[in-house]
């Protein structure tokens, strides 16, 4: 049996959306609830109204967001807004971005992926999952029966051989061209050659899969397929709900941009945060004050810089919070053992991790925040620099971590392992949006 598998997705009808740029939006997990306002009012076809859709007064069991969405999917099949694939296909996306000032291109193939429990050494997660996503995801799912936006997975190669593959089979015109409301421009490509497709699988059959980001909805794809086993006698291995929509990208592929997520915290008593340098001192030591510019935005880059310049050798973090208006760029001590904190795989993997050292030597040995209840009630978590400093001037947190991109290849050591980063410790940018493909699973 094949692990990857062409799809026969669905696909907004050009001849009926004149502007796809209208019907996009990123995953569900990163999107406001003031950006999630915006995207309904685009379009009455917006794929918000499937991925992420709005809590009403009076919902019910039988009438609720999930139903909404179940509704509104055969609505859009029956009056043509969306429109099935002929034949089964693999979809090229190229995404474009600017990053650092530079125009970048990243290509990904979007495909039908077996799910398999994560002891079968295939599939690769890194980070935990927390109960409240899984539950909704799975609401959705069991409503509408179709994976709404693809799970990112990484295939890990020696010479972006992936990325390779895909670029060559997407030199014709695609079929659709959106962009997004961040300035990122997605290109798609429909695969059907037979040809294109037995190369793509031939590489692909050996290789173990990282998930990037969608730990929850692999977790809840996994629990729907095991739901239908039990409920259709003849099972037979290779029904559509085996499979999990992917968008597969090449771990060395220069495209790939990692991003950090800095840390708010909150519910620090006085005297537990103002100690703060003091307890972490055999550990960090203070690098520099950074004072702040004429804007928070200017600030917040500027520090993002200057921490990633001293942050190349060793572990540097910005603590922003205690002094005023300054950053205070804090690093790890030249030759401090940390054996004594960490086990001999952490030791092995993370010695030299900003996010793994700031969870366990400063979140979890100096102010206790450890458990799922402790960081849901005292961390904040946010990919902007300038609203981490702007949400600390305001009061409405104490003190803010921010943090420099973690490397592709914790991603992949951490799944190695079997062990799991802390929460939010990788960020893939750009995401992937839903609305250029649908995986709907009930057909056989």
């Amino acid at each position: 049996m094949y692990n990857i598998q062409p799809i026969r997705g669905l696909r907004y009808n050009v001849a009926k959306i004149d502007n796809l740029s209208t019907v996009i939006t990123p995953p569900y997990d990163i999107i406001s609830p003031e950006d999630r306002v915006t995207y309904h009012q685009k379009s009455p076809h917006n794929i918000i109204r499937l991925e992420y859709g709005e809590d009403m007064p009076g919902d019910s069991t039988d009438n609720n967001k999930y139903t909404r969405a179940a509704a509104t999917l055969d609505d859009w099949l029956k009056s043509g807004i969306l429109i099935r694939e002929e034949l089964p296909a693999f979809y090229i996306v190229e995404e474009q971005f600017t990053h650092s000032g530079s125009i970048i291109s990243r290509y990904a193939l979007i495909a039908g992926v077996r799910l398999e429990d994560h002891k079968s050494g295939r599939i690769r997660p890194h980070e935990l999952i927390t109960k409240e996503p899984a539950v909704d995801r799975m609401n959705l799912l069991r409503a509408c029966r179709a994976n709404i936006s693809p799970i990112m997975g990484l295939v890990h190669s020696d010479n972006a051989e992936l990325a390779n593959i895909v670029r060559k089979y997407s030199s014709n015109t695609p079929v659709m061209s959106t962009e997004d409301i961040y300035g990122v421009k997605q290109r798609l490509w429909v695969i059907t050659d037979e040809q294109a497709i037995s190369e793509i699988r031939g590489f692909l059959r050996d290789k173990a899969i990282y998930i990037a980001d969608g730990h929850h909805r692999y977790h809840t794809a996994l629990a729907y397929k095991y739901e239908q086993e039990a409920s259709h006698t003849a099972h037979s291995g290779n029904e559509a709900y085996n499979f999990v929509m992917m968008c597969l990208m090449d771990s060395c592929d220069p495209g790939l941009v990692m991003l950090p997520t800095h840390r708010l915290v909150r519910g620090l008593d006085p005297l537990q945060s103002g100690q703060i340098l003091e307890t972490i001192s055999p550990y960090f030591e203070i690098v520099e004050m950074m004072t702040p510019l004429s804007t928070t935005a200017e600030s917040a880059d500027d520090w993002l810089r200057n921490m990633g310049i001293k942050g190349r050798d060793n572990v540097v973090l910005g603590l922003y919070g205690l002094f005023d208006g300054k950053l205070c760029l804090i690093r790890l001590r030249h030759g401090i053992d940390i054996a004594g904190e960490m086990t001999g795989d952490e030791l092995r993997l993370w010695r030299n991790s900003d996010v793994f050292l700031l969870q366990r030597l400063i979140l979890k040995n100096t102010l206790g925040i450890d458990s799922l209840e402790q960081i849901e009630r005292h961390l904040a978590f946010t990919r902007n620099a300038a609203e981490a400093v702007s949400r600390v001037d305001s009061g409405e947190f104490q003190i803010a971590f921010l943090l420099n991109p973690a490397p592709v290849l914790s991603v992949i050591d951490a799944a190695d392992a079997g062990m799991r980063l802390p929460q939010k410790s990788t960020y893939f940018h750009p995401k992937t949006p839903a609305g250029l493909v649908i995986n709907p699973l009930w057909y056989d």
